[in-house]
């Protein structure tokens, strides 16, 4: 039956391709503007610690000729679920702080001499920073350092990335 070729039914499933499935999701997850690969990315909040890292950041990015990736977390509020006493559940409450910030960043003259772009998410800041550190392929995390008895009683952010982190995490006081 050499050079005889059955026709597939019309009807018939296509099976999924296993390989194609990976390919996406790593597609998928390399989705990010090629132009800031291998960026520097800097927590960002508004605080004074966090515009000396950002400052920090931007002569780091200009020097090394990359982009700058901007992160501001967003506020998360912890709901208790009392029906079947359930954990607790998180829940992203609107943040219009980032839009104000990128609107003070967008007039900062000190930015306009390196490309960067302003990234939100909700969630844990240390998980975040890191997830867009490894989304981008970051040379290195910048963050300003944790001040108050917050920090003291949690352990503050700095610290903590710096033990989870895959990049360097630079720590400005």
């Amino acid at each position: 039956m050499a050079g005889h070729e059955i026709p597939e039914p019309a009807d018939r499933k296509q099976v999924a391709d296993p390989m194609a499935d990976l390919q996406a999701a790593d597609q998928t997850r390399h989705s990010c503007d090629p132009a800031f690969r291998h960026g520097v990315v800097v927590g960002f909040d508004g605080s004074t610690s966090s515009e000396r890292a950002l400052a920090y950041a931007i002569g780091m990015a200009r020097r090394s000729g990359s982009g700058l990736i901007i992160v501001h977390v967003a506020n998360r509020l912890p709901t208790t679920v009392w029906a079947g006493c359930e954990p607790p559940v998180f829940v992203d409450v609107p943040d219009h702080r980032t839009e104000v910030l990128g609107l003070e960043l967008a007039c900062a003259d000190h930015l306009s001499e390196i490309p960067w772009i302003l990234v939100e998410r909700g969630g844990d800041i240390c998980h975040e920073l890191e997830e867009v550190g490894h989304e981008y392929e970051a040379d290195a995390i910048v963050v300003g350092s944790t001040h108050g008895i917050v920090g003291r009683i949690f352990g503050s952010v700095a610290g903590r990335l710096a033990r989870r982190a895959q990049r360097p995490v630079i720590v400005i006081p």
